[in-house]
């Protein structure tokens, strides 16, 4: 593999683009007759026998021979493995860090959601006992903290899964006392005030309208109004960011955020699917169908992520993933994901994740014996995300490039714009840092969650353009209201390119900058900068 850094020979046609402006998703109200068939559905359903989220009785066949398949049994012995170790753990008890509950919250869905499948499967008491010790432990915290409401969401999602697929083998008093929890710590709470995520387009939005709508199917035969109520406001909300990921389905806040934020979007849309039996058209949303594209080709050839944003490096297993394949009649959506279970079963090691029993739920058997390659070998979005990704092929050898703009004042962003992640050969040569743990920067006071200009925020080193491989111009930061878009994509010919018009991210800095990547005959990469100093005064860039 040749890495060339030569400008000679490609003309990438690099023609100046004004500042695209963003794109604001409309806010798409549901019409009053969806509502009306909301609390149709929850009256004509409020009736209907546990379990009836997610995993219903008829679905045990269909999982059974999940299981039995050779790539998804090492899954289930990681789940079954997973809960017999919590057989011996104390339950979870209400310790926050910092101002977070949201690691227990994880802790007890994980648990609960791993005993509660094993007794499923198995029928064992020892597994739904253990569970409904969980439960109850967690229902006896004063509340769950809605102070920081994805502690709320999580841990409603993890009440309502357990009272739903154990609820056969709980005693009357402990469904009350668990029930009651998920009414006056879960749903009454998100009415308390006017939340800012309800009509938010990043991923709390999803997740708390995900937890609390688990939550209200779960409960509907006992508090049949309040569950409406939380019901028609998710429909509502859920589709402000559904409808935000972009054209082509990029999530702006990166694949880490996009795996957090989907899958509950998609435990949001399967449970109203299994409960009530309709996902009330969400399921139509263009861009949020999409975007398992954008997870897919997010997957470098090594399997690392192309971690812009907030996004971490290496991913974990994506049952979301499982489920756009079956949706959609797509099995090429699973090449990585087929990738990462062949590696579970070649090494023997025992993944985790607090949903990985939904993989085992969501996924299709006769997918996971297809060898279906992916169609494309290149990803473009636009939009609030500008993004290009081109590989020579599906391959772990294979070249990779990415580039990725858009702006700094978006959700978990970075000074980024312009930053590139190449691969080639089975190593990651140009690479994004990993972000800082954001509780230790809490902790000492820094205002790590405001994105203006001068904010403590831009003063962390890997979240400014200093430890990005973009431009520094005159020492100075990239700027926070700028946005870098694609002018130009070309997924076709002997040299797939893309590029970014960087000027507004340097607005004051260079009268145009533009950054343009390109694979050349899958033998070499190229990275092009044009830019021009300002009239008036000359430029430092490195």
């Amino acid at each position: 593999m040749n890495v060339s850094s030569s400008v000679a020979d490609i003309a990438l046609a690099l023609a100046v683009h004004g500042l695209a402006a963003l794109l604001v998703a409309a806010v798409l109200t549901v019409p009053a007759q969806a509502q009306s068939d909301v609390a149709g559905r929850v009256k004509a359903a409020a009736d209907t026998p546990h379990p009836r989220l997610l995993f219903a009785a008829d679905d045990a066949d269909r999982v059974e021979q999940n299981v039995q398949v050779p790539l998804l049994r090492p899954i289930y012995e990681a789940v079954a493995a997973g809960a017999d170790a919590a057989l011996a753990q104390a339950p979870v008890e209400r310790k926050l860090e910092g101002r977070r509950l949201l690691g227990v919250s994880r802790t007890a869905l994980q648990r609960i959601t791993y005993l509660s499948f094993m007794y499923r499967m198995t029928g064992e008491a020892s597994y739904a006992e253990r569970a409904e010790a969980e439960m109850l432990a967690a229902a006896e915290f004063t509340d769950w903290n809605p102070s920081h409401f994805l502690d709320v969401g999580e841990m409603t999602a993890a009440l309502a899964i357990g009272y739903d697929w154990v609820h056969d083998a709980l005693s009357e008093t402990s469904r009350q006392t668990i029930r009651q929890a998920i009414i006056e710590k879960g749903l009454k709470a998100s009415f308390e005030r006017a939340y800012w995520w309800i009509s938010d387009e990043n991923n709390w939005n999803q997740v708390c309208h995900g937890g609390l709508t688990l939550g209200a199917l779960a409960v509907m035969d006992h508090a049949p109004t309040l569950a409406t109520d939380v019901i028609e406001r998710a429909v509502e909300n859920v589709r402000i960011p559904m409808a935000a990921y972009g054209p082509h389905g990029g999530y702006v806040e990166g694949p880490t955020y996009w795996s957090y934020g989907t899958h509950y979007n998609v435990l949001f849309l399967d449970a109203l699917e299994t409960a009530l039996g309709s996902t009330f058209g969400l399921t139509t949303i263009e861009p949020f169908m999409k975007s398992p594209d954008f997870y897919l080709h997010a997957h470098a050839p090594t399997l690392q992520l192309f971690s812009f944003s907030d996004s971490g490096i290496n991913p974990r297993l994506a049952p979301a993933m499982h489920w756009f394949a079956r949706q959609l009649d797509r099995p090429g959506l699973l090449w990585m994901e087929r990738r990462k279970l062949a590696q579970v079963a070649a090494s023997g090691e025992r993944p985790d994740g607090r949903l990985l029993p939904m993989l085992l739920i969501w996924t299709d058997a006769e997918h996971m014996q297809a060898e279906a390659v992916p169609t494309s070998l290149h990803y473009q979005d636009t939009g609030p995300l500008a993004l290009g990704l081109h590989r020579s092929d599906w391959d772990e050898q294979a070249a990779f490039i990415g580039i990725e703009g858009g702006t700094a004042g978006g959700a978990h962003a970075h000074m980024d714009a312009g930053a590139f992640v190449m691969e080639a050969d089975g190593v990651r040569w140009g690479l994004d840092l990993k972000r800082p743990d954001y509780h230790p920067l809490e902790e000492a006071g820094i205002a790590l969650w405001n994105f203006e200009q001068d904010s403590e925020r831009w003063s962390i080193y890997r979240l400014n353009n200093f430890s990005h491989n973009t431009l520094v111009v005159n020492g100075e930061r990239q700027r926070v209201d700028g946005f870098a878009d694609v002018v130009k994509h070309e997924g076709e010919g002997a040299t797939p390119h893309t590029i970014l018009d960087l000027s507004a991210v340097y607005a004051g800095q260079l009268a145009a900058a533009q950054r343009g990547i390109a694979l050349v005959d899958g033998q070499a990469v190229r990275v092009q900068d044009e830019i021009a100093a300002p009239a008036d005064a000359p430029a430092a860039v490195r």
